[in-house]
């Protein structure tokens, strides 16, 4: 008996009771090997000293203080952090408590600042098909997760979606990567141009796209072509690193890997690391500026933003992460993942695809490799395979839909920032024999 609304109202949990580093312990005694940081959120693993003690500092200084009265050393401290390691022409943060609420924020914020500079004509947004951007209302209608949508499509406010850059589905026989990338960008264009050049406010995207089509990277130079665009019909770029960003993927910012900085840039999961419930918007000097000159307001808030011990959370974790230069860990360590996972798949008759960057990796699973056909959307060979692998003491992150909300699979893994060799050999292994169970 519980009174507690779980996700699946037929499927008792099990009973989390300790954790440290990278492992789980729940109420019957069984260990987890934490292979996907949750949702790609613990970074650091569980139980870190550093972290739990600049929290008890916080505690014992000031639990809590409301931004319409007080800001506060820490929250000043987090944001200055941020936006000394931030991409060129990000200024400013606003601090708020999770993914889904920074969405929320940059997208009012792109709206505030066209009507702050005179175009308040501007009002479409445009993201991506088989992305996620998060579970409020607005953040869901720009996001294209079709699973999610689905039954609050006729509260979401209305978005616009283009084909995503997801090469292993939609990249043609014989076309060249550049190319490639060329096409799915001009789609962005394309869409603008249909709209009205004038009217549309933002694009939305992950860099590296998390949990709807698994750690899918773009190629070539997708994202440079897709800044250039936005800057030629004045649109603003919102990037969306809430799962990919903060060291996820071997960058602090997911983008520097493309050589291109956001208008407005989305973080969250990474963080905080699970420590306390934190995420931030960082926007550009001109957003800044717009809002200062015209109004002087954003026309936005929620009680718990800046709140002093999430961001003491968000600024042990980065200080951590710098410190021990988990950075570099994170490049190693995903190289070694990659290999680990072309050892145990990279053959394998139903293993489509590997991808990702750093360590933020997963896997596609087929029915048949040559024509890239997925199983059956009843099998539903992802929850098969989350079970056998929590079976052998293995959290991933499976999902189904991959390719268009309904087919296909995928597992994706985001393992904590001090994962090391032998882990990383583990993971794989469990996760081998977990796909195997789940497909016999």
């Amino acid at each position: 008996m519980t009174r507690l609304l779980h996700r699946s109202i037929h499927h008792s949990p099990r009973r989390a009771v300790a954790a440290e580093g990278i492992r789980f312990t729940d109420a019957d005694g069984s260990s987890y090997i934490d292979a996907s940081g949750g949702a790609a959120v613990s970074c650091l693993g569980h139980g870190h000293p550093d972290v739990i003690a600049a929290l008890h500092d916080q505690l014992d200084r000031l639990a809590y203080a409301h931004t319409g009265f007080f800001t506060t050393d820490v929250a000043e401290a987090l944001a200055e952090r941020l936006i000394a390691t931030a991409p060129e022409g990000l200024s400013h943060v606003y601090l708020v408590s999770g993914g889904s609420e920074a969405v929320e924020a940059a997208l009012k914020m792109a709206r505030q600042y066209f009507t702050e500079i005179g175009q308040p004509q501007r009002r479409h947004i445009i993201a991506r098909r088989q992305s996620y951007h998060g579970n409020t209302l607005g953040a869901l209608a720009a996001g294209g997760n079709e699973w999610r949508r689905a039954q609050f499509k006729p509260l979401l406010m209305q978005a616009h979606h283009i084909a995503p850059c997801f090469a292993y589905r939609e990249q043609q026989d014989g076309e060249s990567d550049a190319a490639y990338a060329a096409r799915a960008a001009g789609e962005l264009e394309e869409k603008i141009l249909e709209l009205g050049p004038d009217s549309v406010a933002a694009f939305v995207a992950e860099p590296v796209v998390g949990a709807t089509a698994g750690a899918v990277p773009p190629v070539a130079d997708y994202f440079q072509r897709i800044r250039a665009i936005c800057d030629k019909y004045g649109v603003l770029l919102i990037l969306d690193e809430v799962m990919c960003g903060m060291g996820r993927t071997g960058h602090m910012y997911a983008c520097e890997a493309d050589g291109i900085a956001p208008d407005l840039l989305t973080i969250a999961k990474g963080l905080g690391g699970g420590y306390q419930p934190v995420g931030a918007v960082l926007l550009g000097q001109r957003i800044h500026d717009a809002f200062a000159g015209g109004s002087g307001f954003f026309q936005h808030g929620h009680t718990y933003m800046g709140h002093p011990m999430a961001a003491a959370a968000g600024l042990a974790v980065q200080e951590v992460i710098a410190r021990d230069n988990l950075l570099a860990n994170v490049q190693v360590m995903g190289g070694r993942l990659r290999e680990g996972l072309q050892a145990a798949f990279g053959q394998h008759s139903h293993v489509g695809d590997i991808r990702g960057r750093g360590l933020f990796q997963a896997i596609e699973l087929v029915a048949d490799r040559d024509s890239k056909e997925p199983f059956a959307p009843e099998r539903k060979l992802h929850a098969r395979i989350k079970a056998e692998a929590m079976a052998r003491g293995l959290m991933v992150y499976p999902m189904g839909g991959t390719i268009d909300g309904v087919r296909g699979d995928h597992v994706l893994l985001a393992p904590p920032f001090i994962v090391t060799e032998s882990d990383i050999a583990e993971i794989t292994g469990r996760l081998a024999e977990a796909v195997e169970a789940a497909l016999a």
